[in-house]
């Protein structure tokens, strides 16, 4: 029993111990290589970060009939999937997303949610709680294009297909699947796609996306991605060509991936001569259905059809909007001499916000993203309003921003309506042509698409409020509890407080490695390099941070370690400083500066209360002897002599230094947060000047936890500040200065206010101008 206790005791020790203080003899060291992180280079991927020359990829060509029902609310669909097979391995059976299924009833994303009844508790969540919706996908067949049934299996948000024969390497095959699904209202159910209802007019707005089973990939690294979709983890899709024929209502406008093709049928003729003159106006939009007519359609009802047809070449997914209520615009954007069509469909809801920002926010997010990636090689892209959405698909994205009633709207609601047109537009880049495996690795495409987005913002506006990018900004997510944070470099499902960890503390990274450690120019070589490299591929975090270290020259597998597969925090600490001078020996020099230091030398209490006493010393002068009188600092021509020795050994160089009157100031660091960086550090001087000191963050290299560098300048410094630009993301302002100072923490006195006590600025401003009226 006493072995067996001792044995739980260690257990139990050593699940408190680091994993450095378990295994000692490993190498720990934060600028280790990441060959035991990363895959190993194959003919696939290269060490470089390219495609290696048997890079392959699947593709899907989908063919779809689909009804949008407006009086029941129902999807109803047919397509037919060509899949070819361009890997070396044959493949007895494919598998298909039905990515709806998780609006199924008896759904896992049900089932794993965990909840809890407090003191109070929404009607909306009461009812998602209940799950009274179904809006999974119902299968009705899988046949052969000879209409012969195939033998299928769905497994929650996976579907099986058992081809008739293996499929080859080389080879195609082609099948049809039917089915049907309700639309889920967004406004109740919450989600990336459905309808909103204004219950005012009886009309719906869809916005409807993940709307057909869809083929799952197969590739080098997963074999086949079929993760179950739980919610968090979006979507991993081929390129292929798609051909859609939308039946809707008579009265809707549709907008859609790809472009119509056959416009004369569903647009009159004042229709598509706007649209041929808004290819020309790349200046302000033009309207294709003004307000006036939007405003009209909204009251009309038919029980006619139309059928919109759309084609979209090389995309990876497709998804489209329908609404009697949309207002229309569009302008030019030239790329290298194509035009391409910025679009916005919205609702009167929107305005005046959407008919002044949306479509050349579209046309700015196109330019700026162009100039860091390549030129957008689609023909149109789509900002579409709802309300509180924003999600993205090639070509077309649902964006929320909605202003109040009377038109007014908050300077949030502004520039979150703004940012998140840019953040969807942006998505066409990454993930829809940068195409990254969003089941696993949300950051792939939210953290860089974050990163061009406070970019773009910043191009928009100086003052732009952002939400994610600067280092300042997600220092409070970085010091938080390690237990309530993940990795980067986790899988999507599986990620704590996803939003920083995927979109912000990605998109601050790469600010940092832009500003601080790369610089711009190379950062944007690599960074555009990646982007072109694999343009229409798909890319793995590894080819991701093997191609910007490959074209930019920089070695970062220390800074990858760091911020992308631990949760430490920067917290380096400015622990001691010295401030020193160089003993001259010259003894004129030293001895006075000595004589001096002690003369302002504070004497001990005692010593100045007996100042005035009269001494034995003092009484009887023969008690005095040589050491009475002697003065040690006087110079003699001994101390002379030694110096003039000591000079003489010098060379000229020597001498210049010993002569140059240098301050020297030593300063020990700590790495507290454990995430080694750069050390910046401000050097303030005596005269009121300055000077800046940037050291790489390689000065941690052979020490990881305490480094001593020394400093020299021909000025006494005054105070020394580290990061002084907020550069970092420093969690702790406290130990960043010399001499040591604390930051303040701002609290602030609050009322509580009732949600109808709110006022936005511009509802305020025009009460003011009422009551101006009024008198």
């Amino acid at each position: 029993m006493k072995q067996l206790l001792t044995l739980s005791m260690v257990f139990i020790l050593g699940g408190t111990l680091s994993l450095e203080a378990q295994n000692p003899n490993l190498n720990y060291n934060k600028f280790k290589q990441l060959y035991d992180e990363l895959p190993t280079p194959n003919n696939y991927r290269t060490a470089s970060g390219a495609p290696g020359h048997e890079y392959y990829q699947q593709r899907a060509d989908y063919v779809m009939d689909i009804v949008l029902d407006d009086e029941k609310q129902v999807i109803r669909g047919t397509e037919t999937i060509t899949y070819h097979n361009n890997s070396k391995d044959p493949l007895p059976y494919v598998w298909l997303q039905l990515d709806q299924n998780r609006r199924a009833k008896d759904s896992d994303t049900y089932k794993i949610q965990t909840n809890e009844i407090d003191e109070e508790m929404s009607f909306a969540s009461l009812q998602r709680l209940h799950n009274r919706f179904d809006g999974g996908f119902n299968i009705e067949s899988v046949t052969s294009t000879e209409g012969k049934p195939l033998k299928h299996v769905i497994n929650k948000t996976m579907m099986r297909v058992n081809l008739p024969q293996t499929l080859l390497p080389g080879q195609k095959v082609s099948f049809n699947v039917k089915w049907w699904y309700n639309i889920n209202d967004r406004m109740k159910w919450g989600g990336r796609s459905g309808l909103e209802y204004f219950a005012d007019e009886d009309n719906y707005l869809y916005t409807i996306a993940q709307f057909y089973p869809r083929m799952a990939v197969y590739n080098d690294v997963e074999g086949w991605q079929h993760k179950q979709f739980l919610g968090s983890g979006e979507f991993t899709l081929s390129f292929g060509d798609y051909e859609v024929r939308l039946t809707v209502p008579a009265d809707h406008i549709v907008g859609a991936t790809g472009e119509i093709q056959n416009a004369k049928t569903v647009l009159t003729a004042a229709q598509r001569s706007r649209l041929e003159e808004a290819k020309k106006n790349t200046k302000d939009p033009v309207f294709i259905v003004t307000p006036e007519e939007a405003k009209a359609n909204e009251s009309s009802r038919t029980d006619k059809t139309k059928t919109w047809i759309y084609k979209a070449a090389n995309v990876r997914d497709f998804a489209f909007a329908s609404s009697r209520k949309f207002i229309w615009d569009a302008m030019g954007v030239v790329q290298n001499g194509r035009t391409i069509l910025a679009m916005s469909l919205y609702p009167k809801e929107g305005n005046p916000l959407w008919e002044k920002y949306s479509t050349r926010v579209v046309a700015h997010t196109l330019n700026t993203y162009s100039s860091y990636t390549f030129d957008y090689p689609y023909p149109v892209a789509y900002s579409v309003h709802t309300n509180r959405i924003g999600m993205e698909y090639p070509m077309i994205c649902f964006n929320g921003g909605r202003p109040e009633a009377d038109g007014t709207y908050s300077e949030r609601t502004k520039y979150g309506m703004l940012g998140v047109i840019i953040h969807e537009v942006g998505h066409n880049y990454f993930p829809m042509i940068v195409n990254s495996d969003e089941r696993q690795w949300t950051w792939m495409d939210e953290g860089l698409n974050s990163f061009l987005e406070y970019i773009t913002e910043q191009a928009w506006e100086a003052d732009f409020p952002i939400r994610a990018g600067k280092p300042e900004k997600i220092v409070n997510y970085m010091k938080t509890d390690k237990d309530k944070i993940s990795p980067i470099m986790m899988n999507s499902e599986s990620v704590l407080n996803l939003g920083p960890n995927a979109y912000s503390k990605p998109a601050t990274a790469l600010y940092i490695l832009r500003e601080t450690i790369m610089g711009r120019e190379l950062f944007d070589l690599a960074f555009k390099e990646y982007a072109t490299r694999w343009k229409f591929k798909d890319p793995t975090p590894a080819d991701f941070f093997r191609t910007m270290e490959d074209a930019s020259g920089v070695d970062l597998d220390w800074f990858w370690r760091g911020w992308f597969f631990t949760t430490d925090h920067v917290d380096i600490a400015m622990d001691d400083v010295k401030w020193l001078q160089i003993n001259t020996k010259n003894p004129e020099v030293e001895n006075a500066l000595a004589k001096a230091q002690a003369k302002a030398s504070p004497k001990y209490i005692g010593d100045v209360r007996n100042a005035t006493a009269t001494t034995i010393i003092d009484q009887d002068t023969r008690m005095r002897d040589f050491y009475n009188d002697y003065d040690p600092l006087e110079v003699t021509v001994l101390d002379q002599k030694a110096y003039d020795k000591y000079l003489s050994s010098l060379d000229e160089d020597e001498k210049a230094i010993l002569n140059a009157n240098y301050q020297y100031y030593s300063i020990n660091f700590s790495n507290v947060g454990g995430l080694v960086m750069p050390i910046i550090l401000e050097f303030k001087f005596i005269d009121g000047t300055s000077e800046e000191v940037r050291i790489p963050a390689e000065i941690w290299k052979r020490n990881n936890k305490e480094v001593s560098k020394i400093f020299f300048f021909e000025k006494e410094v005054s105070e020394i500040v580290m990061d002084p630009h907020l550069e970092t993301a420093d969690v702790d302002r406290d130990n960043n200065y010399w001499p040591p100072r604390q930051e303040p923490s701002r609290f602030e006195l609050f009322k509580r206010r009732g949600a109808g006590d709110r006022e936005n600025p511009m509802q305020k401003a025009k009460r003011v101008e009422d009551m101006k009226e009024g008198q």
